[in-house]
């Protein structure tokens, strides 16, 4: 057998397991924003010194914390299940975090433990995966600092709008009021 007649269909499977993964990973993510549920989690301040990194917003978020009974349970960067809910405004709120796999009736997030912090209480803060909101980069510093301005508002509600199903989480818009951050970004630039 000649190599060409093993090296053709060998190079023909590896390009199209390199065509497969991308293709998986985007239409995994399409159908959490298609089937997922939606919540919104508010976001909180970020450290003014360094929140854009090219071309996305960096988000931390209000519930991001829970209280548990012994540090010694977690471990930074351990994969964690966060089971959540609604609070009475419609905001995300965290039930439950689990090491387990949470029950696929229940809505979760695949999260990983941040860092647990222990003075009155120990709490233990999670890194959620949808941390950064990209965006086109003409628009990125103004979107910056519209962020940095409603977070310093206390009458403006900033929060993400989040889609998940089965542990995935994908990051589907940044809203200001309930207006999308990418509208107001638009308007600001087109007043000047």
């Amino acid at each position: 057998m000649s190599s060409k007649k093993v090296l053709f269909p060998l190079f023909i499977l590896v390009a199209l397991a390199q065509l497969y993964v991308p293709a998986k990973m985007i239409w995994d993510k399409e159908d959490v924003l298609d089937s997922g549920k939606e919540y919104k989690f508010k976001t909180a301040p970020i450290d003014p010194s360094d929140p854009f990194r090219g071309k996305y917003i960096v988000l931390s978020y209000d519930e991001n914390t829970i209280e548990i009974p012994d540090e010694h349970d977690w471990i930074r960067g351990e994969v964690i299940y966060v089971s959540i809910t609604e609070d009475k405004k419609g905001f995300a709120k965290i039930k439950s975090v689990s090491k387990e796999k949470i029950d696929l009736n229940q809505n979760f997030i695949k999260a990983k433990v941040g860092f647990i912090t222990s003075f009155d209480t120990t709490k233990l803060t999670i890194d959620y995966p949808f941390d950064r909101f990209y965006m086109e980069e003409s628009k990125a510093y103004d979107a910056e600092l519209t962020h940095r301005e409603s977070q310093r508002d206390t009458t403006k509600i900033t929060y993400a709008l989040v889609n998940v199903k089965n542990g995935d989480a994908v990051l589907k818009d940044v809203l200001i009021d309930g207006i999308p951050i990418r509208e107001l970004v638009k308007a600001k630039q087109d007043e000047n």
